[in-house]
């Protein structure tokens, strides 16, 4: 342990003498030590500071405490507790946000081999498990590969091939063909297939893909396909081939595509039926909730337009005051 001794017997005085240093770094009792009384009472254990009449003589037990302490003040770094806040608050804004994953990196996953279909028509795809495991199904199903070189498979006998391969182009590119013509409510022209949907073909390559994006936990396909659904331009007969495959594949729950159906039939079943009446009966024998759909939705339209009616009386529809001659005689 150094000795203590007076500042001015040192060549030169200290940088930072102890009386000079700011009291934001050194603590109440470090600065209590640093005086020139304290020091000459740790010389003279007798001694006493005039504060010290009731507490213990700490320094006449262990002069060696207050001096090491003293050190200890002395070296201590200057922290700002404002300035650790922010940095800290910096620092964990730095580490929440997420690293971009390069798409080589998916490119460099393992290939997942696709069995799509059954028999004879049952067709082999391949993609990449980086990819596929973005679907939650898919990335259940990959849970089971192993690296031991054995072949990663998965089967999709009840899958349509079309529908998967604009799943895996999605998964790729982020769309599916057709497009949506920017700024429009118009898909980009198919050239096998023609321009207005006299079959549902148009219709059911979306509603395959909803329903397909449903079964594999793919939200913004689902939000994709049901936004073209919207942009097909069909007839009466596409639009029942439509509604049937729709209430066969989808739940009693599903709002976003049994509504608008049941919404497009309610208003214009009147016009449409005459084109396909026996078609659209025969939907409602085979799927009672779909005319019950389409009856709910004619009957709260209905009420809606009562309601405003009496809210909003057209002009002239009321019924004229009878006037009062000013004798009392009848009315004129």
């Amino acid at each position: 342990m150094r000795a203590s001794q007076p500042w001015h017997q040192f060549a030169s005085p200290p940088r930072n003498p102890p009386w000079n240093r700011s009291r934001r770094t050194q603590s109440p009792r470090a600065l209590a030590i640093d005086t020139p009384l304290r020091r000459a009472t740790r010389r003279d254990p007798t001694a006493k500071m005039p504060h010290d009449e009731h507490a213990p003589d700490e320094t006449s037990t262990n002069p060696s405490a207050d001096v090491e302490m003293t050190e200890e003040a002395s070296s201590a770094p200057h922290h700002d507790g404002t300035a650790d806040g922010t940095e800290l608050a910096l620092a964990s804004e730095e580490s929440a946000v997420p690293t971009r994953k390069s798409f080589t990196t998916y490119l460099q996953s393992p290939i997942v081999n696709l069995l799509v279909g059954q028999g004879d028509e049952q067709t082999l795809l391949a993609a990449h498990q980086a990819l596929l495991v973005q679907s939650p199904y898919f990335e259940t199903a990959c849970q089971g590969f192993v690296d031991d070189g054995s072949p990663r498979q998965i089967e999709l006998p009840d899958m349509d091939l079309d529908t998967v391969g604009s799943f895996l182009e999605f998964l790729y590119t982020g769309e599916y063909f057709p497009k949506k013509l920017p700024g429009q409510r118009v898909l980009e022209s198919d050239p096998s297939l023609p321009a207005v949907d006299d079959t549902g073909v148009h219709l059911l390559k979306h509603a395959r893909l909803y329903t397909l994006a449903e079964k594999f936990g793919m939200k913004n396909l689902r939000t994709l396909a049901s936004s073209k659904i919207h942009c097909v331009n069909s007839t009466a007969k596409g639009e029942i081939t439509y509604a049937r495959y729709v209430y066969a594949n989808t739940g009693n729950d599903d709002k976003t595509v049994r509504a608008p159906i049941a919404s497009f039939w309610a208003t214009r079943s009147h016009t449409l039926r005459a084109e396909a009446e026996d078609e659209f009966k025969a939907l409602c024998l085979e799927y009672p909730q779909f005319g019950y759909d389409v009856l709910t939705r004619v009957l709260d339209d209905k009420l809606k337009r009562e309601r405003n009616e009496k809210m909003h009386p057209a002009t002239g529809s009321g019924r004229k005051r009878a006037r009062h001659s000013s004798g009392g005689g009848s009315n004129a």
